[in-house]
């Protein structure tokens, strides 16, 4: 048992977000996903909206679930419809969910402006839909009262009405949404207080967006306030600022307020969830997103890093790997020995020369000095580490590279070529090869120069590539930091060039990105 219920709407709430699509096979995966998180209930989406989520309703029930309960979603009937002739409502009813949530208006602007009835007439839409649904169902109502803190504020006494004529009709839950996220912590508890001392019997949950950044201190309120079960989306996605990000609100209930909220052992799935869902919808992760994100553990500070080598919880408010989340340590300009010494004790513990940290220190200042960064490139780091201790030894020697048709005005062919000639062993080849602009060029030329001897580099991906500009105040001549990642045999790259040519700063991290994957691999011959 847990002590809140996570009802997680990122199928359906999650999707109104901007840039965010989930096709019927996200939507299925996601779900299986948020079964094995632990979540209690997963809210689909809306059965009488489109005919995806009609057929979501369809296949989800094929997917055998272990944790989680299934929701459609709707809203109230039509005010000139009797509810059996709703179609919104049989549509619900024809999901076949484990439950069915509907939503209703408790701010008296809306009834009268959007709805345009009277407010007694709003009374009986909420009443007989609940009413309705759960008879012609036999499943569990849950009742989403929109704008209701809005509502209270407004009108106390109705926002109070509209609750209490979805709890005598049979909501299983009522909950308090705060639709346009502009409400206060003091507000929210004060609301919640209310609906407790008016209805003492109703279950309450809660459900707020972000748009005034207090949607998590928002939930925790009404938590306090003695609602029980929490409505939000994972990593927070939702229309205009978003919803309540359910991986903080877990992990401080959790691990703050000892509240459990997933199955015992499931918190530490948090990061993964996180990130599946980031990968499912396609938006690049928040670096300092809390608890889950890259950069949530990561320390650049000398000062920082010594003292959580010594004690995590100098600078760490709970242990990374709680939240299945883990500690890095960032090499920059403002790193002390204790950066550099963390770093080298994971690849090199054998390694405890004070020279040899100062040394590598020096060159890492003087680098970023120069315009380089190794927070996102890793894998650069350690190849200054291995040229410092004597452990690197060229994978290949360059002799040059030339680009040819980088483009003609007016052109519709974007191919461009690239030339490159280098040298493994005793052997010299010279490669030629055509690319969508001249960095790709560049890369299929070296890959094809180099995979006689290497075959397996065909396996090194190149899967982002970023260009900042170091020095703007220089224009034209500026250098420019260029960071690619690569994936390696389900391990992450990251290298970093900087030149005052785009190109050669391309060059360079392109190199380093196939001399970090070839440290440890056996070298061939090159043939042909």
């Amino acid at each position: 048992m847990t002590d809140l219920e996570i009802y997680d709407t990122t199928l359906r709430d999650g999707s109104q977000g901007e840039g965010v699509n989930l096709s019927l096979a996200d939507k299925l995966a996601l779900t299986q996903a948020l079964d094995w998180a632990g979540m209690a209930y997963i809210e689909g989406g809306w059965p009488g909206s489109n005919p995806k989520d009609e057929e979501y309703f369809a296949q989800v029930q094929g997917l055998g679930l272990a944790t989680a309960k299934v929701a459609a979603f709707g809203s109230t009937r039509h005010h000139r419809n009797e509810p059996a002739q709703d179609a919104n409502l049989q549509k619900l009813v024809a999901a076949k969910a484990d439950v069915i949530t509907i939503f209703g208006k408790t701010w008296d602007l809306h009834v009268t402006e959007a709805l345009r009835v009277r407010l007694e007439d709003n009374l009986a839409m909420i009443s007989s839909s609940v009413a309705w649904l759960r008879e012609a169902s036999g499943r569990p109502v849950f009742y989403d009262a929109e704008h209701f803190f809005d509502g209270f504020r407004a009108n106390r006494a109705y926002a109070l009405d509209t609750l209490q004529a979805a709890h005598e009709a049979g909501a299983l839950r009522l909950v308090l949404c705060d639709t346009n996220g502009g409400s206060l912590p003091g507000q929210v508890a004060e609301a919640v207080a209310a609906v407790r001392a008016r209805l003492p019997g109703a279950v309450l949950g809660i459900h707020v967006h972000n748009d005034g950044g207090l949607a998590v201190a928002n939930t925790l309120a009404a938590v306090a306030a003695g609602c029980v079960q929490v409505q939000g989306t994972i990593n927070g996605v939702g229309e205009r600022c978003g919803n309540v990000d359910l991986t903080t609100v877990i992990a401080n209930a959790e691990l703050k307020l000892g509240r459990r909220c997933l199955p015992a052992g499931r918190i530490e799935r948090l990061t993964e969830l996180s990130r599946l869902v980031w990968e499912r919808i396609n938006l690049a992760p928040p670096a300092n997103q809390p608890y889950v994100g890259r950069a949530a553990f990561a320390h650049k500070g000398g000062i920082h890093v010594s003292a959580v080598q010594r004690n995590s919880t100098t600078y760490e408010h709970v242990r990374p790997e709680q939240v299945g989340n883990t500690r890095r340590i960032l090499i920059s300009e403002l790193s002390g020995r204790a950066n550099v010494q963390a770093k080298l004790a994971s690849r090199y513990p054998q390694l405890k020369d004070a020279d040899v940290v100062k040394a590598v220190l020096d060159e890492v200042v003087a680098k970023e000095n120069a315009g380089y960064s190794y927070e996102a490139a890793e894998a650069s780091f350690d190849l200054l580490v291995r040229r410092q201790v004597g452990a690197w030894k060229p994978s290949f020697q360059l002799h040059h590279y030339r680009i040819h048709g980088l483009g003609t005005p007016g052109s519709q062919v974007d191919l461009v070529e690239a030339a490159v000639k280098v040298t493994v062993g005793e052997q010299t080849r010279l490669c030629a090869a055509e690319g969508h602009g001249p960095v790709d060029a560049l890369a299929h030329a070296l890959h094809e120069c180099l995979r006689p001897a290497w075959p397996q580099l065909k396996d090194l991906q190149l899967i982002d590539y970023k260009v900042r500009v170091v020095d703007s105040a220089d224009g034209t001549a500026a250098k420019v930091r260029v960071l690619i990642e690569s994936h390696w045999h389900g391990r992450s790259i990251g290298t970093v060039g900087v030149s005052e040519n785009i190109i050669e700063a391309s060059w360079l991290a392109l190199v380093e990105s196939i001399e970090a994957a070839l440290q440890e691999e056996p070298c061939g011959t090159l043939n042909g």
